[in-house]
């Protein structure tokens, strides 16, 4: 969770002293100088909502989701026929030959026969001169073939115009189309629950940047009041010494811790700025002031019970779930290159007046097509299939498992830091009157400079602990509603708050 090596870090600011409070604080937020500009007052509501139309990771999530259900739609319709017009403008030529070698042979050998029984159907009488003439007929017979030639040979040239409709229909595919269908819309359940997830990131990022902001206004506010202390006291030493009762060692202890304290403002300061900077930027305004405040639900959390059993509708679950539908959609797709596939085809020629003599006017028919051998391992593809769908089913349970852990461990770390926030009312408390009563020891000379310095210090870190410890809480309130996802409760818990640090103890 995005929240968790955050709160880790913030975690550890409890019980160091105010300058490695604010040095951390100063790390915290990127050092940048604050432009001179209008602030606009924006509740976390309002900077929600304007992330929403403003940041480009959300925007180009959303358009990778509507890709991907455009795509599911587009196969949707697989099983339809794909019907398609084309025309052609063709030239040709074409040469017959016909080989007569044969045809002359049988034609001479017919005739000659033919003339030979002549002389026979005729009388006697005229028998001599039927043979005769059958004679000379035959002598002239060679002559007349050899002009008939022992080939003929025809060439024929035309142009065609040859517009068509042509159609296919898928009548089986193995399988194929349903699982590129079932594969297409786990596609896009990848890409809806990509998008849930990067507005919850952009929103955790938001939550921190925003309170991060109130955060570092916090530390800088304690590090001024620290300062103005310190400012203080260093006049009222200048003072007892200017009267003799204090050594001029002592006002130069008060100096340099007056200067130390300087410089720790002067960090907290930069780091408020670069805080603000970077709510700012991530806004996309000119400059911006949180209105909303730190805050606290002084009472107990729901037990963390209540807070598993969702993780069927967290955006990483999701996604894991439809990367095991894509992958067993696979799975199919594999076994389908065993089946065979049949199909149903047609043509029209909308020019049958000008077709080639060998073109059909139409033609309809059905068609099976099977892959005897192919260029791909079909065992090993389905092998590979099966072993991404199982590695597909464990991870998703992994993604389970990591959910609720991940919110078991943020539910701790809300309860952890609602419990040690409600301890810096005492320890406040306490360190104010102890800086009281230090100060009055020291003007009456029963108390050391060094007890006063110390007092000032114990109040500034309790002052900068209550401000992170805050801190803390809202950024673990934020993963443990991200992890059991309800993060989009998270301004119900901002309003059902009973502590809210004031907004305007800024620097």
């Amino acid at each position: 969770m995005a929240g968790i090596t955050e709160l880790t870090m913030i975690g550890g600011w409890a019980g160091f002293g105010m300058a490695r409070a604010t040095i951390i604080a100063a790390s915290l937020m990127p050092i940048a100088a604050g432009a001179a500009a209008q602030d606009v007052a924006m509740t976390f509501d309002a900077a929600s909502r304007r992330l929403e139309t403003t940041s480009p990771a959300l925007a180009a999530a959303d358009h990778a989701e509507d890709a991907a259900r455009e795509t599911a739609a587009a196969v949707a319709t697989l099983r339809r026929p794909v019907v398609t017009a084309s025309a052609q403008y063709i030239e040709y030529q074409k040469t017959l030959a016909v080989d007569l070698t044969g045809q002359k042979e049988d034609a001479r050998d017919a005739t000659q026969d033919f003339l030979s029984g002549i002389p026979m159907t005729v009388p006697p009488a005229f028998q001599q001169i039927a043979s005769d003439i059958v004679g000379r007929i035959g002598q002239a017979l060679p002559g007349l073939f050899t002009a008939i030639p022992d080939q003929l040979s025809y060439r024929y040239r035309d142009d065609v115009f040859r517009p068509t409709v042509q159609g296919v229909l898928p009548l089986y595919s193995g399988g194929a189309i349903p699982a590129i269908q079932r594969g297409a819309r786990a596609a896009a359940e990848i890409a809806a629950a990509r998008a849930a997830q990067g507005r919850d990131l952009a929103q955790l990022n938001l939550i921190r940047v925003y309170f991060g902001e109130q955060a570092a206004a916090a530390l800088a506010a304690s590090a001024r009041e620290s300062r103005d202390a310190l400012d203080r006291l260093l006049s009222d030493v200048r003072k007892m010494e200017a009267a003799g009762v204090v050594p001029h060692a002592r006002t130069l202890e008060a100096q340099v811790a007056r200067d130390g304290a300087e410089r720790t403002w002067q960090r907290a300061a930069i780091a408020h700025d670069g805080a603000r900077d970077d709510l700012a930027r991530l806004l996309e305004v000119d400059r911006v002031r949180p209105t909303t405040g730190l805050f606290v639900v002084s009472h107990p959390l729901a037990p963390a019970g209540s807070f598993t059993g969702g993780e069927a509708r967290l955006p990483q679950t999701r996604q894991a779930d439809a990367a095991g539908a894509v992958a067993r959609a696979g799975v199919d797709l594999a076994r389908s290159r065993y089946r065979p596939q049949a199909f149903a085809f047609g043509e029209y020629n909308l020019n049958r007046s000008n077709a080639l003599p060998t073109e059909p006017d139409w033609v309809v028919g059905v068609g099976v097509r099977y892959t005897l051998l192919s260029n791909v391992d079909r065992r090993h593809a389905l092998n590979a299939a099966k072993a991404n769908a199982a590695a597909a089913d464990d991870a998703a349970r992994e993604a389970r498992k990591s959910a609720i852990t991940a919110t078991l461990r943020a539910w701790d770390l809300v309860e952890s830091a609602r419990r040690a926030f409600l301890l810096t009312d005492s320890s406040l408390a306490a360190a104010q009157e102890n800086l009281r009563v230090q100060e009055i020891a020291f003007r009456e000379g029963e108390a050391t400079m060094t007890a006063v310095l110390a007092a000032e210090a114990a109040l500034a870190t309790a002052r900068t602990q209550r401000a992170a410890i805050a801190y803390e809480y809202d950024l673990a309130l934020a993963a443990l509603l991200s992890a059991s996802g309800q993060l989009d409760t998270f301004a119900d818990h901002i309003a059902g708050a009973d502590i809210h640090l004031a907004t305007d103890a800024r620097p």
